[in-house]
């Protein structure tokens, strides 16, 4: 019998052959982040002309992963941080030239584009925290001369809203029970009262900004009502209106007019994306780019002029195709899919399940099985098969349907892979995120639980083969699973998890503090005795001991969000009870990785131990390591053919 060959993990996660492509404002180019060698960097092509595209950034370390076009359409801005330090710069590069500026030339600052406009397009708005850590301060930049001009020294906003002018014209202002006052500037220097967003309306209310005059604000409102829909207000009148809405589901994207810079369409995702049109004339372009490809439309950008749309498609079992649409002629040439090399694998599909939790929550979950267990292609495989429980961050994030490497590798290895939207995740409406509200290690992990027995209970996984993984909260929720419940768990794959609550909340990024107050409403009160004892019964790093079951930790020596000493922590609590744990630190790395050959690394390591402990295939180790920066600190041995692959 052949040996069925693996889908190499290289073609999963290396770097894509082209991502996040855009098209310029005057639609003249298209840039996209492209390897050079062996680095993303900053592409751009004359729409004309792809063939002719060049490089105008030269990274030799870290993948560049965020940029925008500026309005003059000759500039692009992009953000690179040192080692994952998130001390973000925003640097311009001139599209002929490939001429850069550091425009926030200063160590140890966190900066961001606040705002673009193309009513000033040598110009943007940033936002730097360079004065006190804590806050982010406002500039307006010249993109040709890099003199920084304030706009407003933050007094202590979470989140500042101008207009198309750069104008200040609301901030939120957190305060103590995690709610947020929106005050508006008075026109004497000072503020007055404008609206008010409750705790339970936080993280389903947002403002997105205004109509190019200034005079509408539009934004996602969950204020009487339990998901977040689209309204729209009249700034002079304070008329609110109903733009759209999903009874299931909270507003997730909107399409807006380039110039005008108004909501055409509201995307809604419960479980898969489902396009509202609010504009008649956008409805025929909607209604022809939805029959040329399978899977969830995206509008990736359009012209200034509206002429033009770049648009792609979110597919499960293949690369995302991206088409050039020209709205006068109604046609939509495809100009590349951003992995071409994964054309042609047999990749699996993703399905959509919704799992009841134990009082009776709705979890829309995702799952994937490996390719051919499931005759009768029905989500189901035809015995059951060992199980990653695959459990994401944030936690005030979700899973969604589509393409994901660590689906598709984990199933190409012959697992069932589950992704829950537990409560605490976001999309569900205020009364799901609030439900997660002091269920650290609580309700949230039960939810998990419940998820994992459905699955047994459904014939898809074997009890005693499910593994749990994940990063940030879902490295937490990892740690919880092998400490709280540790017989439950086959083993564990931890990426830069929090053990301990109580530090967790303590060295939290200075830049947070705006948030402190939600976080502590959320998760637990660390400032006082009942807070910290509450916290600590939730934390991993205290029931050490009950470890039972094989762990593999992965951490950035430099992340900002969840500090290396978390992981340290729970690594010698475990060796000072003799409990065997691996671990690897990446010096080179913060939150995540931004290095593909980190990535790659860790992937071949967690692929080796959910062999080693499930029984699934795996691809050999190899050189995965010797081009990373991994230090394995601790338990070489946990790994198999580790220790050979080091010597």
């Amino acid at each position: 019998m052949t040996e069925r060959t693996l889908i190499p993990r290289k073609l999963l996660f290396g770097n894509p052959t082209r991502a996040l492509a855009k098209l310029s404002p005057d639609g003249r180019y298209l840039s996209y982040l492209a390897p050079l060698d062996g680095v993303l960097n900053l592409w751009v092509a004359p729409i004309s002309d792809l063939a002719a595209a060049k490089p105008i950034t030269a990274e030799r370390v870290r993948n560049i992963r965020f940029y925008e076009w500026a309005y003059t359409s000759r500039h692009l801005l992009y953000m690179q941080d040192a080692n994952g330090d998130e001390n973000w710069h925003v640097i311009c590069a001139e599209v002929e030239s490939g001429a850069q500026r550091d425009l926030t030339p200063i160590e140890g600052v966190n900066a961001y584009i606040s705002a673009l406009s193309h009513l000033l397009p040598d110009e943007a708005l940033l936002a730097l925290n360079n004065r006190a850590p804590q806050l982010h301060d406002l500039y307006r930049v010249n993109l040709l001369t890099g003199e920084r001009t304030l706009v407003l020294e933050n007094p202590g906003f979470a989140d500042i809203v101008t207009d198309k002018h750069f104008n200040v014209r609301l901030a939120l202002a957190p305060q103590a029970d995690g709610s947020f006052d929106v005050l508006q500037p008075d026109g004497q220097g000072g503020w007055s009262a404008w609206s008010h967003i409750p705790h339970e309306d936080s993280t389903t209310t947002q403002l997105f900004g205004f109509s190019a005059d200034g005079e509408t604000l539009y934004l996602a409102d969950s204020r009487g009502r339990d998901t977040g829909a689209l309204f729209a207000i009249d700034m002079r009148s304070g008329a609110q209106s109903l733009l759209a809405e999903d009874e299931r589901a909270d507003l997730s994207k909107i399409a807006v007019h380039p110039s005008e810079q108004r909501p055409q369409a509201a995307g809604f995702t419960y479980d898969l994306l489902r396009w509202q049109i609010l504009d008649s004339a956008v409805a025929e372009d909607f209604a022809y780019l939805q029959t040329l490809s399978r899977g969830e439309l995206e509008i990736v950008s359009r012209t200034l002029d509206d002429s033009r749309w770049l648009v792609a498609y979110n597919l499960d079992d293949a690369p995302s195709p991206f088409y050039l649409y020209d709205r006068s002629a109604k046609r939509a040439d495809l100009l590349f899919t951003n992995r071409p090399e994964l054309e042609g694998i047999p990749l699996t599909k993703m399905h959509p399940v919704i799992i009841p939790a134990r009082d009776g929550l709705p979890l829309v979950s995702y799952l994937s099985l490996p390719k051919g267990s499931d005759a009768q292609q029905a989500g189901k495989p035809d015995s059951p098969l060992p199980m990653v429980l695959l459990v994401h961050g944030g936690p005030w994030w979700r899973d969604f349907w589509g393409y994901n490497p660590y689906h598709q590798l984990l199933a190409d290895r012959g697992y069932a892979v589950l992704s829950v939207n537990f409560r605490g995740s976001t999309g569900f409406g205020k009364a799901f995120v609030n439900a997660a509200d002091g269920e650290w290690a609580g309700k949230m992990h039960e939810d998990l639980l419940d998820a994992v027995e459905w699955a047994i209970q459904q014939g898809i996984a074997q009890r005693d083969k499910v593994a749990i993984m994940g990063g940030s909260y879902g490295g937490y929720a990892t740690l919880v699973g092998l400490t709280f419940t540790p017989e439950v768990f086959a083993c564990g794959v931890d990426l830069v998890g929090p053990s301990n609550l109580v530090t967790l909340l303590q060295s939290v990024p200075p830049y947070w503090q705006p948030m402190i107050a939600m976080m502590r409403k959320r998760i637990g009160d660390e400032t006082t005795d009942e807070g910290r004892a509450f916290l600590e019964s939730r934390s991993p790093l205290n029931r050490a001991d009950q470890i039972r079951r094989p762990l593999l930790i992965g951490q950035g020596a430099n992340d900002p969000r969840v500090k290396q000493a978390e992981s340290d922590q729970i690594v010698r609590a475990m060796q000072e009870k003799g409990i065997p744990v691996t671990y690897v630190l990446y010096p080179d790395e913060g939150h995540g990785f931004a290095r593909e050959v980190n990535t790659l690394s860790f992937v071949a390591l967690s692929e080796a131990f959910l062999s080693a402990h499930l029984g699934g295939a795996c691809e050999p180790l190899g050189e995965a390591l010797s081009a990373s920066s991994a230090q394995i600190v601790t338990g070489a041995e946990g790994v198999p053919n580790l220790p050979a692959a080091l010597s």
